[in-house]
Parts: structure tokens; sequence; C-alpha cells
């Protein structure tokens, strides 16, 4: 089962109140009870944390990518306005196998003639490889006309 870290990290901090009693309870079954009804107990009160939770570890992770991929919008809206902004300062290198890099003060744009995608960097951080759109179409043609 492949579960992501940031998954588990939340539902940590949704559910370390329960968890920490249960350990208390769990440490106090441990050394009082003995044999098979110990095990019962300790069965039993991991069952409440997971029902008790009320939040499956699924939920918790379709959350977080849906943080993401808020996260990921945001940056893309902000990367094309400062597209816009950076326009008249972007300067293009123009390579023989027909690759280009634009570079600006906050972004570098990488790509090739006829490709259709560009790889695109902010604050010298990757943000992904985006489809040319409009905003990315005028970007480039600025800079060429320089």
């Amino acid at each position: 089962m492949d579960l992501n870290v940031d998954v588990w990290i939340e539902f940590l901090k949704q559910n370390w109140l329960v968890i920490v009693v249960a350990l208390v309870i769990l440490f106090l079954v441990l050394n009082f009870v003995k044999t098979l009804v110990k095990w019962a107990l300790v069965l039993v009160i991991a069952a409440f944390i997971i029902i008790y939770s009320g939040i499956s570890l699924k939920d918790i992770g379709n959350a977080v990518e849906t943080v993401k991929d808020q996260a990921a919008d945001i940056t893309k809206s902000e990367v094309l306005q400062m597209m816009k902004k950076e326009a008249a300062e972007a300067e293009i290198t123009q390579n023989s196998d027909g690759t280009f890099t634009i570079k600006t003060p906050n972004l570098e744009v990488t790509g090739s003639d006829g490709d259709g995608k560009v790889k695109v960097k902010f604050h010298g951080v990757s943000v992904g490889e985006w489809k040319i759109n409009d905003t990315i179409e005028a970007f480039i043609e600025e800079a060429k006309r320089k």
C-alpha cells in the first residue's frame, strides 16, 4: 500500500490527542494485564482509534491532493501574470537546433520551435512543462521581436 507521507502527517495532526490517550491506555494495559485478554484489549483500542477518527486516510489523501492542485493553479496564475509584466525585459537565446531559452529577472522559459510545450522556471524553481497558450505565445513573440 503506497501512502503519501503528507497523508500520515495530516492524520497525526488531526488525531494526536486520541492517539496519545490510546497509547497511554495501551501501556497501562500491557503493564497490568497478561495473556490473551491483553491483546484483545489492544485490538479493541486500536479499532476504537480507527473508528473514532471518522476520517479515512483516503479522505485525508484526497484533501492533500486538492491543496496541492490549488497551489499549482495559483502558481501558474502568478507566473502568467509575471510573463505579462516582464515581457518587455525578456531576452531570448536561439540555439541552432531550434530550441530557445527566454530569461527575465524572475522567469526562465525553454522550449523548441513548433513543439507546443515549454518548460517554465519561476525564481529558479521548475513549475513544470506547460502547453503554449495565448499568454505564453505573446511572451515568446515579444522576446523574439528584440
